[in-house]
């Protein structure tokens, strides 16, 4: 081979290289939902994109995740937390673990875990549903330490059970827990008193505990690290609002109360950060929020607090909203039959248009597009407009069952779905042979 086409090759293999990536947690590398990965498949084949290979999954909602060529996926077998590894080219199984689980349900949905793990190095986490956290080896599967989080801080059980991701800054493990004061728990939820752990920082490699702080219950969202007013912060949107904190100390630095008044409601949706600008969004009551933390005050940028529910700008459930070139688009609306796809511009909250009748969505930016899978299986390619809904191809996945409730997983090309108890690897890059 020449120098000049030796050159070129390593070129194209350094380009190959930079365009994969892990997704070791929620919401992929840059935990937003976006991939920076390239070449997507576009527009789509007719027939849909190319199955590379599918399995059978236990019950739960969480998505799985993917490092070092493995798949990783958390779901409930009979009455066990099951960890299973998987080669995420084939499919092939590699190893599982389990423990033993009695989580029941308070409303009737799956028992299954509902976060998914987290992959750090050799390491992975689960956090079980009835709050069980376990560190397992990345390579065999084999327990490192666990946690029983319920029985050392005493919280009630929420109203869907432990579905908040854990997350890692340098040694750290940060976990939202959201202990609560000993006794019975009140007939009304709302009269749960917190007990000063909302979040604790775990030693990753023994699980000690560095710090417990933050007098706040939990929610569904997962806490999530981001550079905000100069200072690396950690910002965890529980029960009663945004909390933002020094994640190696658990220290205070602002907070910005944001919840419904009803009782049975929940913060899901995780913060969306740009610059010193944070979007809060929920669904059950006061819509969405945009703040701006300078010298460690809070000023709000505009809210939906006194609108009326039809002029909100955002009303996001469990699925958090992707910003795009200072727009923001989100599955708004609370139930099914209401939800639609919305636009919104993030200065101002001006709503820039709404496409009805999506169901509730998730979303994948990868590619200068963006991938919705609604909550029904039906896939869609969208090209981020703010004057119109650009829809470039739509299909519904056959072997997606209701409900596909967890976010879309893309690496190396491979983009991971899953709905009722089916996950399936489909080519959205095609694969460089």
């Amino acid at each position: 081979m020449t120098p000049t086409r030796l050159a070129l090759a390593l070129c194209l293999l350094a380009g190959a290289a930079a365009a994969a990536a892990d997704w070791p947690t929620i919401l992929g590398p840059t935990h937003d939902g976006a991939s920076p990965e390239k070449g997507i498949v576009a527009p789509w084949p007719k027939e849909g994109l190319k199955k590379l290979w599918a399995c059978k999954l236990g019950i739960g909602y969480a998505p799985p995740v993917v490092a070092n060529g493995k798949l990783y996926h958390f779901d409930r077998f009979d009455d066990a937390c099951r960890t299973t590894c998987r080669d995420a080219a084939t499919g092939k199984e590699l190893w599982t673990h389990e423990f033993p689980t009695a989580y029941e349900d308070r409303y009737g949905y799956e028992p299954g875990p509902r976060a998914c793990p987290v992959v750090d190095g050799d390491r992975v986490y689960v956090y079980g549903p009835d709050g069980l956290l376990v560190c397992l080896r990345a390579d065999d599967g084999k327990e490192v330490w666990r946690l029983d989080t319920k029985a050392k801080y005493h919280f009630h059980q929420n109203f869907f059970g432990v579905g908040s991701v854990p997350v890692v800054d340098g040694d750290l493990l940060i976990v939202a827990v959201g202990g609560s004061e000993k006794g019975p728990r009140p007939v009304d939820f709302r009269q749960v008193k917190p007990n000063g752990t909302a979040f604790v920082g775990l030693d990753k490699k023994t699980g000690t505990v560095k710090y417990e702080a933050g007098d706040e219950l939990a929610s569904y969202a997962s806490p999530t690290i981001a550079t905000v007013d100069g200072k690396k912060t950690a910002l965890y949107f529980g029960r009663g609002g945004l909390t933002g904190f020094d994640p190696q100390t658990g220290k205070q630095l602002f907070r910005e109360p944001w919840r419904a008044k009803i009782e049975e409601s929940v913060n899901a949706a995780n913060p969306v950060v740009v610059g010193d600008q944070i979007l809060l969004t929920e669904c059950y009551g006061p819509g969405a929020v945009l703040i701006e933390v300078k010298g460690g005050n809070v000023k709000e940028v505009w809210t939906d607090a006194a609108k009326d529910r039809d002029e909100k700008a955002l009303q996001c459930h469990w699925n958090t909203p992707v910003h795009l070139n200072g727009f923001v688009y989100g599955s708004s609306g609370r139930h099914t039959e209401d939800a639609e796809l919305r636009c919104v511009e993030l200065k101002s909250g001006n709503v820039k248009w709404a496409k009805r009748k999506t169901t509730r969505c998730t979303f994948l930016a990868v590619d200068n597009h963006l991938v919705s899978l609604s909550e029904y299986g039906m896939l869609s390619l969208i090209k981020p407009n703010p004057e119109k809904y650009d829809e470039v191809s739509k299909y519904e996945v056959p072997e997606l069952e209701y409900p596909c409730w967890a976010p879309p997983v893309l690496s190396n090309g491979i983009m991971y779905v899953r709905g009722k108890g089916k996950l399936l690897a489909l080519e959205l890059i095609p694969q460089r042979k």
